[in-house]
């Protein structure tokens, strides 16, 4: 896995880096919410992270199931702000009390959840009332994802085939359709051009 995690994170720095302070400030924007608890699941390297604690007051979990990603989190934690903590640990069961995340975003890794029905139960489990979360697969702008598209064809011929094979994964007709099927109430699909979301407010 620390392989893999290398590769993913060299990937993320040098090619995803420009989206994760746009997708901090549109969710920070979208939800009003700038202090509090972060949750990002599924955080990989912590970039979204400490672009959300850069850009706010919010002190952020940085939640992944992988201990290798733990650490490379940690290390990028370490050198641009002191309020993102990493924290191994599993969308489906989150080692984090009820009702006490102000916002929670995840961004790639919704089309690796084994059992979204659950994992979305757990988002609102954790959310505090009033609190917010935006989890899915969007690229900050139009802009952004066709230039991330144009470097990852170049590095990865079937980069094409395995976005669509992943996005078939989690379509917005199926991800509303486990959306009901969670119960979770508050809940939407907010499509756009860079993407999707699935947004979850806790009354």
């Amino acid at each position: 896995m620390k392989k893999s995690a290398e590769g993913f994170t060299r990937i993320a720095r040098e090619v995803f880096a420009p989206i994760y302070p746009v997708i901090a400030e549109q969710v920070l924007a979208w939800s009003g919410i700038r202090d509090g608890l972060a949750l990002d699941l599924g955080s990989g390297p912590g970039l979204l992270s400490v672009a959300l604690a850069e850009k706010s007051d919010l002190s952020v979990i940085a939640l992944d199931a992988e201990p290798a990603m733990a650490r490379i989190a940690q290390e990028t934690a370490a050198e641009r702000t002191g309020r993102v903590a990493p924290v191994i640990g599993d969308v489906h069961c989150m080692p984090v009390r009820d009702n006490t995340a102000s916002l929670i975003v995840s961004r790639g890794s919704i089309f690796f959840w084994e059992d979204r029905v659950q994992a979305f139960r757990e988002i609102e489990r954790v959310l505090r009332p009033g609190g917010v979360a935006f989890v899915g697969g969007s690229f900050g702008t139009a802009e952004l994802r066709d230039n991330i598209f144009a470097e990852m064809r170049r590095r990865n011929p079937n980069w094409d085939r395995d976005v669509a094979r992943r996005s078939g994964q989690a379509t917005p007709d199926l991800l509303r359709r486990e959306l009901a099927a969670s119960a979770v109430a508050g809940s939407r699909i907010r499509e756009e051009e860079a993407g999707f979301w699935v947004e979850i407010r806790k009354d």
